[in-house]
This record gives C-alpha cells, sequence and structure tokens, in this order.
C-alpha cells in the first residue's frame, strides 16, 4: 500500500512568523519606547530587529537572494532610518505605499524576462506539479494560450499589491502622526503593524486566492486534469 505524501500543514510556522513579525515588535514598540524603559531609539531598534533577524535566518535557510525578501530587507531598514534620523512621519506612509507598488511593477516588467514573478507566487512547484502541466499542455498544443493565462494572472497579482500600495499609505497617514523619534511615534508605529495584516494582508490575500483560481481553471480547461491532479498532495 502506497504511503501518504501527504504534506504536514505550517501552521507552527506561519504562527512563529506572526509571533516574530507582528507581535513582538508591535509588544515593544508599544510598551517599552518610554522614558522609563527602552526608550523611543533603542526600542525601535530592538523592536525591528526581529523581523530583521527573521529575514536573515529565512535567507540564509533558502540560499537565495529573492526580489521580495530584499524588499522586505530594505523597508524595515527604512523605517529604522526615518525613526532614527527623526524624519517627517509622512515619509512613513511613502515608504508603506512605495514597497508594494514596486513589487507591483516589477511583476508585470517581468513579463518580459525569462523568470516571470507569477510563477513565483503562483505557478511553481513548490504549489503545482509543473512538470505534469507541462507536459499536458504540450500534448495538447497550448503553451501558447497558457501564457496569455499567465499574462492575465500576472496583472490580477499585480492589482493585489497595488491595492495593498493604496492601504499602506492610507493606514500610515491615518495612524503615524507623532513626531518620528518619539515614544508616541513607536506606539503609532506598532498598530499600525498590527492592523497591517487584517486591514491590508486579508484583502490581498483574497485577490491574490483570485488569481490562482483563475489560472487553476484555465489549466482545466487546456489540458483536462483537475485540480486535484496538479497540485501537490
Amino acid at each position: 500500500m502506497p504511503q501518504s505524501t501527504t504534506k504536514k500543514p505550517q501552521t507552527g510556522h506561519l504562527l512563529l512568523e506572526l509571533g516574530i513579525c507582528v507581535i513582538l515588535p508591535t509588544i515593544i514598540l508599544k510598551y517599552l519606547s518610554g522614558e522609563d524603559s527602552l526608550g523611543p531609539v533603542y526600542a525601535l531598534i530592538f523592536g525591528l530587529s526581529f523581523p530583521l533577524i527573521f529575514g536573515i535566518y529565512q535567507f540564509i535557510k533558502e540560499k537565495r537572494f529573492g526580489f521580495i525578501p530584499a524588499l522586505g530587507f530594505i523597508s524595515i531598514l527604512l523605517t529604522s532610518s526615518i525613526g532614527l534620523l527623526e524624519l517627517d512621519p509622512k515619509y512613513i506612509a511613502i515608504k508603506e505605499a512605495s514597497i508594494p507598488l514596486i513589487i507591483a511593477i516589477g511583476t508585470i516588467i517581468s513579463l518580459k524576462t525569462p523568470y516571470p514573478l507569477v510563477k513565483t507566487f503562483i505557478y511553481n512547484d513548490k504549489i503545482l506539479q509543473i512538470d505534469k502541466v507541462d507536459a499536458a499542455l504540450a500534448e495538447s498544443n497550448s503553451e501558447g494560450l497558457f501564457n496569455q493565462a499567465l499574462k492575465v494572472a500576472t496583472y490580477i497579482l499585480a492589482s493585489s499589491f497595488l491595492l495593498s500600495a493604496i492601504l499602506n499609505y492610507g493606514l500610515a497617514k491615518y495612524i503615524v502622526k507623532s513626531p518620528s523619534g518619539t515614544a508616541a511615534f513607536n506606539d503609532e508605529l506598532g498598530t499600525m503593524n498590527l492592523l497591517s495584516y487584517p486591514v491590508i494582508t486579508i484583502p490581498c490575500i483574497i485577490v491574490m486566492i483570485y488569481a490562482m483560481m483563475y489560472l487553476f481553471k484555465q489549466i482545466k480547461q487546456l489540458t483536462g486534469l483537475e485540480f486535484e491532479d496538479i497540485i501537490h498532495q
């Protein structure tokens, strides 16, 4: 009897990532920024060090330099710089919007390269049995039509990052108003960090899921393969 190849759920990893990148920084920024504790400068450095170290750990573990992790790394450095240099808090909103906007533009531009980002996010061998799909597409002589479907999925994917840019900017403008380099500024950063997941991440995930379902539907139409036939189990 063949052994099951069902992968264990990644719930533990997700909770760990949320704890390190969201919960810990939020607690430190909101509750340890007072002068009677770490102070605004050290709390900012300490709070942002957790997602920074986690990103470096992931980079070492994956043993590759990715476009998205690199932007995340830059985002943390920019946030630290704005706080430590005591720049106008309006730059937080600009920074929050610019990162997903760059990803949206990069996603579309990547269509002109051998490595479109849609294959990183959706059409990759961690999610799908790519070899099986490619063989079925070749057999039905549908590669050209599938490439068109990938383009449509790319534009849907890019729209999720554009939505993120708009929501990021609005959330940052609404929350972060205190002068940078102060305990109030750190407290607002913590609030923004905490709210960004339900306010921004969830709508964007919904759009990305729509892009995935569109692509799966196109694969079925072009190859006759069902979702269960191509997904890793």
